[in-house]
């Protein structure tokens, strides 16, 4: 009897603490970064098989491996489109990522060329700028027509028409300057961690981007059909250091993000150090000097996120060229602490660049006007 009592009165204690122990758990859930890893291909598309590797099993093993890491993280919460060898249709892919809230989709692939090609590539959904590009979106997307009543599950799409890639891009337009981000993390660290040849960030038309509403990119690990990348990537070694250099990507995106959004968050050591004028300093008072960090088509939104954390950031489009700047002042001897700041946060080829009234000057000249000091 009295054991009856006892169970009774635990029990009735754990059905009180219970809802509010799931409550906590669901919180802390919630409060999670979702990203989805997605291994391409699987099942029977074994993908590329350049040198008789198996496309399908190396992005599976890298894909498990990010997972693996990033689950040790508290801050993260992974899902999976696929944990095993199976075929997993283009749309599914994207429709797992949106149904899990996810903040990131990441994609997993390796490369095939005719000839010895190799180096990496990241690629975000965008018009393709050429031949090349639209080829390798070609391939991808070719999955689709291995699937069953394709025709109705993709709208009438067809991966050889580049007509058909133009419609793809309107949905993620919004997500694009943080898939940039995301892409250019992944490509520095590949070439500064691991040492591989960059083929840059690039932008294509893949489905399975086009089915997703997060910012989203397409990682190419490198050539199956090289003769030595491809053993490489087939190795445990390749496949490790592959996989950590994605996982802190992911990592330095998400922390690049926190930094964005806290409330009033405290300015850098670095920046508040050079922001005063010192006694010595040059300072040209027609001229105004910035920092040119980067060049390209692109009109990326001016967000620190976008530019591994800088802020005080300008832009200027020139015919189809857009030019961005770091920091604007009269102050050489600032602009020169701002450059290397600059380089400190991967701008490793940043230049000093003059204007004077709004128009761009050749920098020697503007250093042969007079100066005034403090």
């Amino acid at each position: 009897m009295r054991r009856s009592i006892v169970c009774s009165v635990f029990l009735s204690v754990f059905l009180c603490i219970a809802p509010i122990f799931d409550a906590n758990v669901v919180a802390q859930e919630k409060e999670k970064f979702v990203v989805v890893l997605d291994a391409g291909h699987g099942g029977h598309d074994p993908g590329n098989r350049g040198n008789g590797y198996k496309e399908k099993e190396i992005a599976l093993d890298v894909v498990l491996a990010v997972g693996a890491a990033l689950e040790n993280d508290g801050r993260f919460k992974v899902v999976y489109t696929r944990k095993t060898d199976t075929f997993i249709e283009l749309h599914e892919r994207g429709s797992i990522a949106n149904k899990a809230g996810a903040n990131l989709f990441v994609s997993v692939h390796c490369n095939s060329h005719r000839s010895q090609a190799f180096g990496t590539e990241t690629f975000v959904l965008g018009l393709h700028a050429n031949n090349e590009n639209f080829n390798v979106a070609k391939n991808e997307n070719s999955v689709i027509l291995l699937e069953d009543n394709y025709e109705a599950n993709y709208d009438g799409f067809d991966p050889n028409s580049p007509e058909s890639i133009i419609g793809l891009t309107l949905m993620q337009e919004e997500y694009l300057d943080q898939s940039l981000t995301l892409a250019s993390f992944v490509q520095n660290r590949f070439k500064k961690a691991l040492d591989r040849k960059s083929r840059g960030v690039k932008q294509a038309g893949f489905v399975v981007l086009h089915q997703t509403y997060m910012p989203s990119v397409l990682i190419e690990l490198g050539f199956l059909t090289n003769n030595s990348e491809g053993k490489y990537l087939n190795s445990k070694k390749g496949q490790g250091e592959m996989a950590k250099s994605i996982t802190t990507s992911i990592v330095d995106y998400k922390e690049s993000l926190d930094a964005i959004y806290k409330i009033d968050p405290p300015k850098t050591p670095e920046v508040t150090r050079v922001t005063a004028k010192m006694e010595g300093d040059q300072v040209y008072d027609d001229i105004t000097f910035k920092v040119q960090i980067a060049a390209g088509s692109s009109d990326i939104e001016l967000q620190s996120f976008n530019f591994n954390g800088l802020d005080q950031l300008s832009k200027n489009k020139t015919g189809d060229l857009y030019k961005y700047y770091f920091g604007s002042t009269s102050n050489y001897t600032l602009i020169q602490e701002l450059r290397e700041i600059a380089v400190g946060k991967g701008f490793d080829s940043s230049f000093i660049v003059a204007f004077r009234n709004s128009e761009s000057i050749p920098l020697t000249e503007a250093l042969k006007a007079d100066t005034s000091s403090n």
